[in-house]
Parts: structure tokens; sequence; C-alpha cells
């Protein structure tokens, strides 16, 4: 029974210090917009210490500490896909994949 599953968290930790609210507001919202029938929550954890990652079900998709980047969010929702709805469709995201696919 499909209903019964609990639908997919997203958590956004971001640096309070580094003021990354918006950052990680906009990130929420584009993930939002892309996956509003699949997700059950995105949730802005607020962190210190330079902080900002993008978690799913507790699973890191995301550091930033450890790409030392920013997430793009084409990148971000080509990795939400392919944990939650592999077969997706993202179209335009899908044109420019960062590691190079089609």
């Amino acid at each position: 029974m499909p209903w019964l599953m609990p639908a997919p968290r997203i958590e956004v930790v971001y640096c309070t210090q580094c003021r990354w609210l918006l950052r990680a507001a906009w990130i929420a919202q584009e993930l939002l917009s892309t996956f509003a029938e699949d997700l059950g929550e995105v949730a802005l954890i607020p962190g210190t210490g330079g902080v900002f990652e993008v978690k799913l079900d507790g699973e890191t998709l995301f550091s930033r500490a450890v790409e030392q980047r920013f997430p793009e969010a084409a990148e971000l929702k080509q990795r939400v896909r392919d944990r939650i709805d592999p077969e997706r469709d993202l179209g335009h995201v899908d044109k420019k994949r960062p590691d190079g696919g089609a």
C-alpha cells in the first residue's frame, strides 16, 4: 500500500554564521518545485562552522566540506531523482549532467 510508506525527507543544513539561509531556502524551493508530489518534507536546519549539506532520509547527498563548493540545483535534482525515482525524466535538467551522462 503506497500511501502507508513514509515519503522521503530532505534536510538542508546550513551555516547561520555564514548567512547561508537564503541559499538553503532557494535549494529547498528548487527541490520542492521539482518533486512536489514525491517529497514528504523539506527541512531547513540551522548549523554553524561553515556547514552546507543536503540529506535525503539521513543519507548525505551533498556536503560542501567534501566537495569544496556549493551544489548546483540541477545536480541536486539529479541526485534526489536517482534515489527516489531513477526512471523519472527531469526534462532540461537531464540535458546537462555534471557526470557527463545523457
